[in-house]
C-alpha cells in the first residue's frame, strides 16, 4: 500500500532513497557540478549542473551512460557528429566512446546521468 504523503510504494530494508536535496554538489571542472544520487552493485545515478559556457572535457570511460535532462540544453560532440540535447530528452552514450559536452547556451543545464557499471568519480580534471 503506497504512502499517501509520498506516494511511495513500502520499500525492503535494501532499498535506498536519495534526493537531490541529500546530495552534495563538487565542482569537477569549472562550470561543471555532479552530486552523486543512489547506487547498486551493477549502476549509480548522479545529478549533473552546467553553467553556461562550460565544457565537459572530451573523455571516455568503461561505462554505459544514460542520461536525462531536465532544465536547459547543452551539446554533445561524438566522433564528428553533434548532438543537442535538451530539456525532457533523453541520452545513451556507449561504453568506450569518447564524447564531451558543452553548454553553449544562456541557461544552466540540469539532469540525472547512470552509470552501468557503476562510475567512480570522474577523471577529466
Amino acid at each position: 500500500m503506497p504512502d499517501t504523503l509520498t506516494n511511495r510504494a513500502p520499500f525492503t530494508s535494501d532499498m535506498n532513497v536519495c534526493g537531490t536535496a541529500d546530495s552534495e554538489f563538487t565542482e569537477v571542472v569549472e562550470g561543471v557540478h555532479i552530486a552523486p544520487l543512489v547506487g547498486g552493485e551493477r549502476m549509480n545515478v548522479q545529478h549533473f549542473h552546467i553553467e553556461p559556457g562550460a565544457v565537459v572535457p572530451e573523455h571516455s570511460h568503461a561505462n554505459e551512460q544514460v542520461g536525462h535532462v531536465t532544465r536547459g540544453a547543452f551539446t554533445f560532440r561524438v566522433g564528428d557528429e553533434e548532438f543537442v540535447v535538451g530539456s525532457g530528452e533523453s541520452y545513451v552514450i556507449p561504453a568506450g566512446e569518447p564524447h564531451e559536452a558543452v553548454n553553449r547556451s544562456d541557461e544552466p543545464v540540469s539532469g540525472i546521468d547512470v552509470f552501468s557499471p557503476p562510475r567512480e568519480a570522474p577523471d577529466w580534471q
